[in-house]
């Protein structure tokens, strides 16, 4: 079973307050990782989404900002693979949200469950 890990600093036995499967993860840094990831090995079992995967993306969340500037998110990792399972008639996997960013976190679920909702992913 493979499962990914999104995150630019931790690792997921540093991840706590958020119950995440125990296995061995494949940790993946930013978007273009994330892609990269899915192309060669296809959609995962399990996603741990983070989406803060920048300094800027830090900076602006504390300032309430929703404008994360150019570096992608976990939240544009989300909107890509929903894409990818859309196009590509996959099932969307099951997946936990582990960022400390409640409005980042926020967008990312709801953006999903969307998705699932609406798609047949």
């Amino acid at each position: 079973m493979q499962h990914l890990f999104l995150d630019d600093e931790r690792i997921p036995g540093q991840v706590t307050w958020v119950s995440l499967p125990s296995a061995q993860y494949t940790i993946v840094r930013n978007f273009e990782q994330f892609v990269n990831y899915i192309y060669e090995y296809g959609v995962p079992n399990f996603i741990s989404f983070d989406h803060d995967l920048a300094d800027q993306h830090y900076i602006a969340a504390e300032m309430g900002v929703e404008d994360y500037g150019q570096e992608k998110t976990g939240y544009d990792c989300a909107v890509w693979l929903v894409d990818f399972c859309d196009q590509w008639r996959e099932k969307f996997p099951k997946y936990a949200v582990h960022s400390m960013n409640p409005i980042g976190r926020e967008r990312i679920i709801s953006y999903i469950e969307n998705a699932k909702k609406y798609l047949n992913i």
